[in-house]
């Protein structure tokens, strides 16, 4: 059974810094590409980050690129979401998800991601 559990969420100050952490199980995350989502109130979820199969591929929304960065460490099966410079706007739930391996280069689109975290929450605020 595939399953990804987050954590690493919590209240912070506009402009710090935290690290989700999402931990694999059932498989190596080494094995698909791997991707982070985030739901705020009132809004879809809209994709945020993946990291591909094979590690070479990294890819960012808009809004926050070159202030979160995605990484994995294969030895300890997780996925991590480094973001700095938050904004009270990157406020949300973020989920960790497992694509279809028809995804192996990487999508940031909901409908790509077959196994879902239950996610971690992400306050930004002062």
């Amino acid at each position: 059974q595939l399953q990804v559990v987050e954590y690493g969420g919590g209240l912070v100050q506009p402009g710090g810094s935290l690290r989700l952490s999402c931990v694999a199980s059932g498989f190596t995350v080494d094995s698909y590409t791997m991707g982070w989502f985030r739901k705020a109130p009132g809004n879809e979820r809209e994709g945020v980050s993946y990291i591909s199969k094979s590690g070479v591929i990294t890819h960012y929304r808009d809004s926050v690129e070159g202030r979160f960065t995605i990484s994995r460490d294969v030895a300890k099966n997780t996925v991590y979401l480094q973001m700095s410079s938050l904004r009270t706007e990157d406020t949300a739930v973020y989920y960790c998800a497992v694509a279809h391996p028809s995804y192996s280069l990487g999508s940031l689109q909901t409908s790509s991601y077959n196994y879902w975290g239950q996610g971690t929450q992400v306050t930004v605020s002062s």
